[in-house]
């Protein structure tokens, strides 16, 4: 076992055993490169990673290519969501150099940590159009060995580029911004890249970017748009119809290989679930159709079932790859997954298994199309997808819809159970404080749209997972992540932010004033800590000098910004709390990215939402009652009923009155009118005339 065995990321744990000498990213392993004057081989993946597991098998598990390793190079494995502020340094390095990036990440580092070369998955032996990964060592070594200054002439100029890049990245030009302007040309940029006739946005392979359903709900609701709703509903509709929802047991894959969503690249992200549930919970609030309920619902229920601590906590994501029979050697991506149609009329039975694969599109070669299983891995396998609705097919078998359902309820319920015996794919049990924050608002939201009180009991259990394990009041610290005990790396600007909106989505949900403090207070931390005051904005990262540059990351991808993110916190902060202060903080972030915003707006369309609750006029609900009484309930059913982002809602009861009227002076006067639960709507701190009744709120907020 090497260096990695004391380590408890399950990536690097999954390497412990390899011949290669690795050592965690640390002063130990880069003293160890000065004083052998060794480049240094960084290795940047994670533990759900297919194409770092293959890597691993092709040339790390390889005793000629490790002895290679050993030999002329010092090398150092990072977890990319350990340490994200390093595996941004150099894919960033790697994309401005090459033109793309990806994990596993490869990177060649002179001992000062300036990266001169660098690539991501490299094969044993030249193939594809990529050197293999043995003669690309030697060749490395002997320029090292040979032409050194050259070598190092290269990573310093890469690294003032670099610097150059990170200075200008957040930096605005001096003009007036037109906010409207840009949305346009972001929804213009949706529109356009649009797949109508599968859903999604742009080419295969398609990936969720549930960031992009939060910018469109918002414009749909602002511009009463009915192509930003309609793209928005056909893409969540094509994704929960297709093989990247896991039919059986909720979920969804990273990303459909094809452009149909039928093919998937089978791993479970923590933060996919997390976000693709709210979106699938506004679209069921803007269209009141229960599909996109139920799609959360089961996305919920797996998370709650197979991706929970045992404290409360959320696992952080679940492997492509697993044996498709315990006594196999080697795993196959999908293999826990997919099914032939024999299996599934052995199960079934014949009387069952043609509706059941009718439905879900099983075919006796199998369903994967050429485009998204070119090298037939998936012959005769099927992956199951809502292929027809029962509409369609219930008469074919002389059955009316609601028989049809049922017996396709018995047939998922038979084939759950025996796919829980196979062997599972590996979960990486690492509970990440960001994608925790940004379950716990899943959850919470869940419990205010579906009225469902076990998902707000499993947002409440979360954050006081977070509170108890990863943070230390006393000195004010937060980690990033918990694993057999909390690790020891300081949370990134992305933690807390994240963290924040789940505390105050779990505040909207339950009324809890602890949760709202909570928030305000690792807001402003959040802001001590990682605000550029020369330009504005958030660095991502603390300074560290092993880390050569503090980037502001402003991209909404596959996980959101955390400037996106903050700047949203601080507008609700600022109506929640009345704190001018965040007001300003929100104006910072947005001008110290207006400059990119204007020329690459799709690149951010988090941020442009969270700029358009920005601009909305202050909304606030005030409901004064007690939390437990029906006549309550019912008021804050009606509210909770809309979408309507940019509502503040406040419950206003005896517990709560002190702390309320202490912030916001208009709230003072508020009570129950008759003893019976009120609602108060303001608007630009304006109240309208009190109500008690369901029908009359209705009317307030113009239903």
């Amino acid at each position: 076992m090497n260096k990695l065995a004391d380590e408890k990321s399950p990536y690097l744990l999954q390497h412990a055993h390899n011949p290669v000498h690795w050592l965690p990213w640390g002063e130990s392993a880069f003293q160890k490169a000065r004083d052998e004057n060794k480049p240094i081989f960084l290795s940047i993946g994670y533990s759900t990673c297919h194409w770092c597991h293959v890597m691993e098998r092709e040339s790390f598990e390889v005793e000629a290519t490790a002895q290679l390793m050993n030999e002329h190079f010092v090398n150092i494995k990072v977890d990319r969501e350990e340490r994200p502020d390093v595996d941004r340094l150099y894919m960033t390095f790697v994309q401005a150099t090459t033109g793309s990036g990806g994990w596993p990440l490869s990177v060649f580092l002179a001992p000062d940590l300036k990266p001169f070369f660098g690539g991501t998955y490299f094969p044993p032996t030249d193939a594809y159009g990529r050197i293999g990964f043995p003669e690309l060592l030697l060749r490395l070594s002997s320029a090292w060995k040979d032409d050194r200054e050259k070598v190092l002439e290269s990573s310093d100029s890469v690294l003032e580029a670099l610097k150059r890049y990170a200075s200008l990245e957040s930096k605005s030009t001096p003009r007036a911004t037109d906010w409207a302007d840009i949305q346009q040309k972001c929804f213009h940029h949706f529109q356009s890249s649009f797949d109508a006739q599968y859903g999604g946005f742009g080419d295969a392979p398609k990936f969720p970017r549930p960031v992009a359903h939060d910018f469109l709900h918002r414009f749909a609701l602002q511009s009463d748009d009915a192509v930003a709703l309609q793209m928005s509903a056909q893409t969540l509709r094509a994704m929960g119809d297709g093989g990247m929802n896991d039919q059986l047991g909720g979920g969804f894959h990273r990303y459909s290989v094809d452009s149909q969503w039928i093919v998937s690249h089978f791993e479970k992200m923590l933060y996919d679930q997390a976000q693709l549930v709210i979106s699938y919970l506004e679209m069921f609030q803007l269209t009141c159709d229960s599909y996109f309920a139920d799609v959360a619902r089961s996305t919920l229920d797996y998370v709650l079932r197979d991706m929970t601590h045992s404290g409360g906590g959320f696992f952080a994501a679940e492997d492509a790859d697993s044996l498709a029979h315990s006594s196999d050697a080697h795993k196959e991506e999908g293999a826990f997954y997919v099914w032939t149609k024999n299996e599934i009329e052995e199960l079934v039975g014949k009387d069952r298994s043609g509706i059941f694969c009718e439905y879900y599109g099983v075919e006796a070669d199998g369903n994967a199309p050429p485009e998204g299983d070119p090298h037939g891995e998936f012959k005769g396998k099927n992956i199951l997808l809502r292929a027809k609705s029962l509409q369609e097919i219930a008469p074919g078998y002389l059955l009316s819809v609601e028989e049809a359902a049922g017996v396709l309820r018995e047939c998922r319920a038979l084939l759950f159970d025996v796919r829980a015996k196979r062997p599972r794919p590996h979960r990486d049990e690492k509970i990440i404080v960001a994608w925790n924050g940004l379950m716990i608002s899943a959850f919470a939201r869940a419990a205010q749209v579906l009225d469902e009180p076990k998902y707000l009991e499993a947002a409440r259990r979360a954050a006081a997972f977070i509170k108890t394990e990863l943070w230390d009041g006393n000195t004010q610290y937060l980690r990033r992540h918990f694993k057999d005990g909390a690790a020891d790396v300081a949370a990134f600007a992305e933690d807390y932010a994240f963290y924040v909106r789940g505390l105050l989505d779990l505040y909207q949900a339950g009324f809890d004033a602890e949760y709202l403090q909570s928030a305000s207070e690792l807001n402003d931390l959040l802001l001590q800590n990682f605000w550029d005051k020369s330009s504005g904005g958030l660095f991502s990262s603390s300074p560290d000098p092993n880390v050569l540059l503090r980037f502001k990351e402003d991209y909404d991808g596959a996980e959101p910004s955390p400037n996106s993110i903050a700047a949203d916190n601080c507008v609700r902060l600022w109506h929640l709390l009345d704190r001018s202060d965040l007001q300003q903080k929100a104006e910072g972030i947005f001008e110290a990215f207006a400059g990119r915003l204007r020329d690459i707006a799709p690149a951010m369309p988090l941020m442009l939402a969270a700029r358009m609750n920005f601009d909305a006029s202050p909304f606030h609900i005030v409901i004064v009652g007690d939390r437990n009484s029906d006549d309550t309930k019912a008021l804050l059913a009606v509210v909770r009923e809309r979408f309507s982002p940019y509502q503040t809602v406040i419950l206003l009861d005896e517990p709560s009155r002190e702390y309320y009227v202490f912030r916001l002076s208009f709230v003072a006067e508020m009570k129950m009118l008759d003893g019976k639960a009120t609602a108060y709507v303001c608007r630009d701190f304006a109240c309208r005339q009190p109500v008690s009744n369901v029908e009359d709120l209705r009317l307030e907020l113009g239903d």
